[in-house]
């Protein structure tokens, strides 16, 4: 899994550290469960932490009776991280629009931006549309059907 992941772009200890929240078998782990069960740095595993916290896929949850800070697979977080890819679909909207500007209209690089630009521009108006059906198909279905 963690392979899979740092080939779709997950930097090598992040891409370790979500596949060990996929494979816990507690409800919340602590950066120093996962340091240990990876046997990564404490540096790898907190920066590993803040990205998959800044990007929606985990989250701190209390844990009455410890002193050390559990985080745990945040319940949607697949539509969560699809939900905030939206503004970077947009800035890429942005970018080729703001290129086709600077190349002008005509141009070869215009071409070739005007594809990036339509691209970009229909998966910002489908994106959130098709997430929200999603929420609703999870909603509605059993745990077999998902």
């Amino acid at each position: 899994m963690a392979l899979v992941l740092s080939e779709g772009g997950l930097q090598k200890a992040t891409a370790r550290v979500m596949a060990a929240f996929l494979f816990a078998d507690s409800e919340s782990v602590t950066a120093t469960e996962l340091t240990e069960q990876l046997g990564v740095s404490s540096g790898s595993v907190s920066g590993a932490i803040k990205m998959l916290s800044t990007v929606g896929l985990i989250e701190r949850v209390p844990a009455p009776g410890s002193r050390r800070e559990h985080y745990r697979l945040r319940e949607g977080a697949w539509a969560t991280l699809m939900s905030t890819q939206n503004g970077m679909v947009k800035s890429m909207f942005e970018a080729a629009d703001q290129g086709i500007a600077a190349a002008g209209p005509d141009s070869l690089a215009a071409r070739r931006l005007a594809e990036m630009r339509d691209f970009y521009g229909f998966m910002f108006r489908e994106l959130p549309a098709l997430v929200e059906r999603w929420r609703a198909h999870r909603a509605g279905a059993s745990p077999s059907d998902a």
